[in-house]
């Protein structure tokens, strides 16, 4: 089997061999600082004992499961910790399609590209089902959607890439429709604490042995180059995810499960509150360049990009390479997450230069 290379890599390659300056709105890499407990405990890590610099447990450092747990109000047992949340969405993924319960996934559409190549990787069929205009989930297009051949829902709350926040109702709905066709319901939660709407919980309240529930701190601690994210798996699923996880990866890193440990226990709400401060300011500084330039755009209710469409210039990748040649901002073309808005361009916020990329976007469309 061969595999598409993510497209991410082809803008990123084009805008970093670009002439000129070039303001990186694709990537989702945070910008800020990460807590400041976390360097205190990498410099402690350095003078441990030598059996500190072993493998740890597989299913990841007791002490990492136990802080995680408690802030779910799950059991330690049903946490592995793993390499980021896109390795715990592989294991849940891969949990749907072990069941003999079908070889079908639903994703959202617009989608995050990861899930469909993760869901063919794995030898299952992707159908991505339209979102409503906001990205709020179309529940009775997924029912129309599913089948018996269905083992799998894919859910991202909040949005990557439109932004929107799932209510626990909708969410129930999803789990409604699983119930009907023996399908676990995977929710990628991994922006939670970007939650701009003060509406967002956790689909782990609804108690159901058919969600799986996946997370990390790359983005909430801004450390996306540590890898460590966790899924919470169901009693019944969680034996399978830890051997899977195991032969893929033996463990994961020691040091950066070490330090996210003790960065969850001693940072302050504010750390969190303070980026998610940074973030609405930065979308309303971004959403009004694009008033400006008399687009049309969604405005994020959680998680950090913003989708916009300018009129008679689709989101083709074409048209991206000339954004960032001729106007030096690089965006993700629409065309990446799906048939329903790929004549849109998505901008990552995660750039103090982003206000200026929005002049830039606001002088070029609307001058």
């Amino acid at each position: 089997m061969e595999y598409e290379e993510p497209k991410f890599f082809h803008v990123m390659q084009y805008a970093g061999a670009a002439d000129g300056d070039v303001i990186d709105m694709v990537s989702g890499n945070p910008d800020w600082e990460p807590p400041a407990a976390l360097r205190e405990a990498l410099r402690d890590y350095a003078d441990l004992a030598p059996d500190a610099f072993q493998y740890p447990p597989s299913e990841g450092l007791r002490e990492l499961r136990e802080a995680i747990a408690e802030r779910r109000a799950v059991s330690p047992d049903r946490v592995v910790v793993t390499n980021g949340t896109g390795e715990a969405n592989y294991l849940a993924m891969a949990r749907a399609f072990d069941r003999d319960a079908g070889d079908e996934a639903l994703l959202t559409d617009p989608v995050y590209p990861y899930y469909p190549g993760k869901v063919s990787m794995l030898g299952g069929e992707a159908t991505l089902v339209p979102t409503e205009r906001d990205g709020d989930l179309d529940v009775a297009a997924l029912d129309a959607a599913a089948s018996e051949e269905t083992a799998l829902f894919v859910l991202n709350t909040p949005n990557n890439p439109t932004g929107a926040v799932y209510d626990t109702e909708t969410i129930r709905a999803v789990v409604s429709i699983a119930d009907r066709v023996d399908a676990l319901v995977l929710v990628d939660e991994v922006y939670d604490h970007f939650d701009l709407s003060g509406r967002f919980e956790s689909a782990l309240t609804l108690d159901s042995d058919r969600v799986i529930v996946t997370s990390g701190f790359s983005k909430s601690m801004a450390i996306t180059g540590f890898r460590v994210g966790y899924g919470v798996f169901p009693a019944d699923h969680v034996s399978a995810a830890k051997t899977r996880h195991m032969l893929v990866n033996v463990a994961g890193a020691r040091p950066s499960q070490y330090a996210v440990t003790h960065a969850l226990a001693e940072t302050p709400p504010g750390y969190y509150a303070d980026a998610r401060e940074l973030l609405a300011d930065r979308v309303d500084a971004f959403t009004d360049a694009l008033d400006a330039a008399g687009a049309e755009y969604t405005r994020p209710e959680g998680a950090f990009y913003v989708l916009a469409r300018f009129d008679e210039f689709p989101g083709t990748m074409a048209n991206v390479k000339r954004l960032i040649d001729e106007v030096g901002v690089a965006g993700m073309p629409g065309e990446a997450f799906g048939p329903a808005r790929d004549d849109w361009i998505r901008f990552a916020l995660v750039t103090p230069r982003a206000a200026e990329a929005a002049e830039r976007l606001a002088d070029h469309f609307g001058g």
